[in-house]
């Protein structure tokens, strides 16, 4: 589902490259944790996958579809169609409601509009929060922020996830709810995911854990030790 193939990216200025000659292979059905120190690219590298940053060499497939290779428009169309993007900030839109948020990929990605409020509703349901949709965001915590999150990723049926430290921001018990309910709508979808984490428990419930260090892209055991 997806394939990287010889990724680097440099900032202008800068003495060394980000990161040099990143490959990785995620298949469908498969959950990949990316795991490295602080300030080694892992963001950066999420961010060049999903078109959102450009890289400066190398190839990224999505579905056989080459990201690397479009121009602003058809990389967005591309992520419209493809991609569910799980940000650690959440990134809700304040001004719109539950549902609202939640629908916004059906929008990008030219769902009929007849289909929304259905698709809306079915996804709040999965991820636990039914009759949320009218409710604002300001009135929402920081888990249940991040369960609109979540389901705002996968309402389209994306092929693709790509979800930047998802529990960085909760306690505990909440973090492990939202890793839950994450990995269990992605692997029920079919879906692939690359999950960059600072956390254990996030790599251990992981199928791979990758390690991105100064070094490149290794491939770690899954677990504590990874981390």
């Amino acid at each position: 589902m997806l394939q990287v193939h010889q990724l680097g990216k440099r900032f202008p200025g800068s003495p060394r490259p980000v990161f040099d000659a990143i490959s990785l292979q995620i298949a469908a059905g498969e959950v990949v944790a990316l795991v490295g120190e602080s300030g080694v690219g892992k963001s950066t590298l999420l961010n060049c996958i999903a078109g959102l940053d450009r890289a400066d060499t190398g190839e990224v497939h999505i579905g056989g579809e080459p990201m690397h290779a479009l121009d602003e428009a058809a990389a967005a169309q591309l992520r419209a169609r493809r991609l569910g993007f799980v940000f650690q900030a959440f990134h809700v839109l304040p001004a719109l409601t539950v549902a609202q948020n939640v629908a916004v990929p059906l929008l990008l990605a030219q769902v009929p509009a007849a289909e929304h409020a259905a698709r809306t509703e079915q996804m709040l349901h999965a991820v636990g929060l039914d009759g949320f949709g009218a409710r604002q965001p300001a009135s929402l915590s920081g888990g249940e922020l991040q369960r609109v999150a979540i389901a705002r990723a996968l309402v389209h049926a994306p092929a693709l996830i790509l979800a930047d430290e998802p529990t960085g921001n909760l306690d505990p018990r909440t973090a492990q709810d939202v890793l839950d309910l994450l990995l269990a709508e992605t692997r029920s979808r079919g879906a692939a995911a690359l999950i960059v984490t600072h956390s254990q428990q996030v790599a251990a419930a992981c199928d791979r854990v990758l390690t991105l260090s100064r070094d490149g892209l290794h491939e770690a055991p899954a677990g504590p030790e990874a981390v």
